[in-house]
């Protein structure tokens, strides 16, 4: 792995190129510099949203989702190395499974509202997705292995969960999308 940065400002990327954890240097532009950005922005909203009021239960989920994207960004600064493990993802699918249980079966899409933690939640499930479409993007050039990609599909869809959840927590409930179909079935 490359050095740790003790000085800020090295003034090495004002050229339009960026080290790597192997000392490769890159295009700023590249699609693995790309895929590095939107899970770091992913990262910092998850620190955003872990500012809001929530369970326990769930901040320590958060936390542990902020490691294993530091883990994930760690892998993809390195081609070829291997941080993010699988069991990150059965963990997500543990949390995915014991929370979505105790909500009530959707009848409708729901829009990313509610109490602020909750679209924050929400936030975070959008971030993922572009990220996941990043590392998708990264992986048609490159060979990259499938835990990235089922990590990041995971974690949106729990961020989709917990956004229900707060919503709850916050003594609200879902903000339905006003259908066609739902408004023609509230008509007398």
């Amino acid at each position: 792995m490359g050095q740790r940065l003790t000085q800020i400002a090295t003034r090495t990327g004002d050229s339009g190129r960026t080290g790597l954890g192997n000392n490769t240097r890159v295009s700023k532009n590249s699609l693995r510099i790309h895929a590095m950005g939107e899970v770091d922005e992913l990262n910092s909203h998850i620190g955003l949203l872990l500012c809001e009021d929530m369970a326990a239960e769930w901040r320590a989920v958060l936390v542990d989702v902020q490691h294993q994207l530091f883990n994930l960004g760690g892998e993809l600064s390195i081609p070829g190395y291997e941080l993010l493990k699988p069991d990150a993802v059965l963990a997500l699918d543990q949390a995915l499974a014991t929370h979505n249980a105790s909500l009530p079966n959707l009848q409708e899409f729901i829009l990313p509202a509610g109490s602020r933690a909750a679209a924050l939640a929400h936030v975070c499930r959008t971030v993922a997705r572009r990220a996941e479409r990043a590392v998708v993007a990264l992986g048609a050039e490159e060979a990259l292995r499938e835990t990235p990609l089922q990590y990041l599909n995971r974690l949106s869809d729990l961020m989709f969960v917990l956004a229900r959840m707060l919503n709850r927590q916050h003594g609200g409930d879902d903000v339905y999308w006003n259908s066609a179909r739902m408004s023609a079935q509230a008509a007398p």
